[in-house]
C-alpha cells in the first residue's frame, strides 16, 4: 500500500467518523430536549391540576356558617380557604391554604410551611373574576380564578433543552360561591 492510498482511506474514513458523530450528537440533542419537554409540561399541568382542585373547593362550609372562600388574591399569590372538619372556624389542619411564587419555585403553605409544588417557575399570573366576569382584587366578590404558569426545565439536560418553555392557563370557578 502507498501513503496517498493511505491517505485517501484515511480522510473517508474520518468523514465517515464525522458524520457518524454528528448524527449521534444531533440524535442526543432532540432527546435531551424531548425530555426536557415532557419534564416541563408533566410537572406545570399537575401543579395547575392541583391548584385548580383547591381553587375549586375553596369556601366549603359543612357548618353554613358563611366565611370568605378566598382570603387573600394577589397576582402571584392566593390563599383559600374551606372549613373541612365542620367546626365553623377557618384555623385547622389544611384549612387555609397559601399558593405563591418566591423566586421561581412556586409553594404551597397548608401550615407546615412553604413547601415546593414545581420550579422552574418563568411566571405566574393569577386573575380574579367577579360574578359578573370582570376583573376584582376583592377576595371576598371572586367567583372564577384563572391560573396561568410558565415554566422551564430546571435540569440542564443541555443548552438546547433550555429554551423550552410551558403555558398552561386553566379557568376555575368555585363551586361554594
Amino acid at each position: 500500500m502507498r501513503l496517498p492510498d493511505l491517505l485517501v482511506y484515511v480522510a473517508v474514513a474520518g468523514l465517515l467518523l464525522g458524520g457518524t458523530f454528528l448524527l449521534l450528537h444531533e440524535g442526543q440533542r432532540a432527546y435531551a430536549i424531548g425530555v426536557a419537554r415532557v419534564e416541563v409540561q408533566q410537572s406545570t399541568r399537575l401543579a395547575v391540576e392541583r391548584m385548580a382542585v383547591e381553587i375549586r373547593n375553596a369556601g366549603l362550609s359543612p357548618s353554613g356558617i358563611p366565611f370568605p372562600a378566598i382570603g387573600v388574591a394577589e397576582p402571584t399569590r392566593v390563599t383559600i380557604q374551606g372549613d373541612l372538619d365542620g367546626d365553623g372556624a377557618i384555623g385547622g389542619s389544611g384549612e387555609r391554604i397559601t399558593y405563591l411564587l418566591r423566586g421561581t419555585t412556586l409553594r404551597r403553605d397548608a401550615g407546615g410551611g412553604a413547601q415546593p409544588v414545581i420550579d422552574g417557575v418563568r411566571s405566574l399570573q393569577l386573575t380574579y373574576l367577579d360574578a359578573d366576569r370582570r376583573a376584582t382584587t376583592v377576595p371576598d366578590a371572586v367567583r372564577t380564578v384563572v391560573i396561568s404558569i410558565s415554566a422551564g426545565p430546571t435540569h440542564a439536560w443541555s443548552l438546547a433543552a433550555a429554551g423550552v418553555v410551558a403555558r398552561v392557563t386553566t379557568e376555575v370557578r368555585l363551586r361554594n360561591r
